[in-house]
């Protein structure tokens, strides 16, 4: 079924849905508990966390409009702030006049790290252990044959030396790990804990921290979008201007780690908002794409824009390890329920779409900054939260709303004022 839904936005709450369950072929009953006041129940969260003493909500959109690799899909982002799901939605649509996203990710190759210390000879050491290298591998594998017998399991090891190790000359070991479908943290944790004693003898030095990477540099995924000149017309802007000037962006932020860094920003909008909808380690996600950005020894930006033709031309390429199956997916029946509607195919599928939502997200703020500014769209939305803040009823939101806008002074305090101003001329 398609993503273009025309004034989705501007439906009532049960029509949306509705539409949803329409879409996606899932039953209303299931897209209707999207509107269950229980999100995660409690004894759900007292099991998945310590101490726990509530369940803390997000509002969870849809964005509209992305064809990725021909199909069309219904991305689920959970956020909190104003104008990301819009601005995606909008990004797709243009980037749909293109022909869509392409895009793709890597084998789920995880990363695990066992440092050792105080090593008198690195290079016997490292000879020692590469030669051992499918005793060792077997070992690990041990520890989680189903994921063997599922077509996973570990596909390699490697060892460096790191010559300023605390102690003096210290080595580490990565062992590489193909965890399928699974984000793999909890299995990759547990062969690296498998395999030290091992590497202890081999190396003559002390095993220290056995963990996992989360700069996941093995577990690329890419997406890549091409917008027409024609898409980008803008009342007072030709298309072309538009694009050069999203091109001279994006290359300020390449030569500039402040800009950059909001960049990015922008970027971890949209692939945060569906890693939070879908149940996804967000903050690993966040740690190995912001690593992943300055891998060149500085930190730029993870998107590319250039014009090709007469097209916008955009490639992101990030770490994105998640998954599918396992962690606390299974404690959590909203996020198994995005990824029903996102209709995923895999780990790698739904990382390629997380891409795609990032360079989408990224072409929308740049296309607003180089052209109306970021705020115009950013701060109608943010009026409509205020209002709702303020209390106002249903009959005077669009009134607070526009109000709110044209005072230029879009807080709190004001969004009171004006509704009290409204009902006061009401009653009287």
């Amino acid at each position: 079924m398609g993503s273009r839904i025309a004034g989705f936005g501007r439906l009532g709450h049960a029509e949306r849905l509705s539409r949803l369950a329409e879409r996606t072929g899932l039953g209303l009953d299931d897209v209707a508990t999207l509107t269950d006041a229980q999100v995660l129940t409690f004894e759900a969260a007292d099991h998945m966390i310590e101490n726990a003493v509530g369940v803390l909500g997000l509002p969870m959109g849809i964005a509209l409009n992305f064809r990725i690799n021909g199909d069309d899909r219904l991305v689920p982002m959970a956020v909190e702030e104003p104008s990301v799901v819009a601005a995606a939605s909008s990004a797709a649509r243009l980037v749909r006049e293109g022909g869509g996203f392409t895009a793709d990710a890597d084998p789920s190759i995880m990363i695990g790290q066992v440092h050792l210390l105080r090593v008198t000879d690195p290079d016997v050491a490292r000879t020692r252990i590469e030669a051992a290298a499918e005793r060792v591998m077997a070992v690990a594998d041990a520890i989680h044959p189903n994921m063997a017998r599922r077509g996973g399991g570990v596909r390699g090891l490697t060892a460096r030396v790191l010559p300023d190790a605390p102690g003096g000359t210290g080595m580490v070991v990565h062992l590489l790990v193909d965890v399928g479908d699974a984000m793999g943290a909890n299995a990759v944790n547990s062969m690296v804990e498998a395999i030290a004693p091992d590497l202890e003898a081999l190396s003559g030095g002390e095993a220290r921290l056995r963990i996992l990477s989360n700069l996941a540099d093995q577990r690329v995924a890419r997406a890549e979008g091409r917008v027409p000149f024609a898409a980008l017309d803008t009342p007072s802007l030709a298309g072309r201007v538009v694009a050069e000037r999203v091109v001279e962006a994006w290359a300020l932020a390449d030569v500039d780690p402040y800009r950059a860094t909001t960049h990015n920003k922008g970027v971890m909008n949209g692939v945060d908002a569906v890693a939070l909808a879908t149940g996804q380690d967000w903050r690993g996600i966040e740690a190995g794409a912001h690593a992943f950005a300055a891998r060149a020894g500085r930190y730029a930006p993870l998107t590319t824009w250039s014009i090709d033709g007469d097209v916008l031309l955009g490639r992101i390429a990030l770490p994105l390890a998640v998954g599918i199956v396992g962690g606390n997916l299974e404690c959590n029946p909203r996020a198994r329920l995005a990824l029903r509607i996102l209709a995923v195919r895999g780990a790698r599928d739904l990382a390629a779409v997380m891409a795609a939502a990032g360079l989408a997200q990224n072409l929308a703020a740049l296309r607003a900054l180089v052209t109306d500014g970021i705020q115009r769209g950013h701060m109608a939305l943010h009026a409509r939260g205020l209002a709702l803040a303020a209390g106002t009823p249903d009959g005077l939101a669009e009134a607070v709303v526009q109000r709110l806008i044209s005072s230029g002074e879009i807080k709190l305090h004001k969004a009171r004022e004006i509704l009290a101003d409204l009902q006061a001329g009401g009653a009287s």
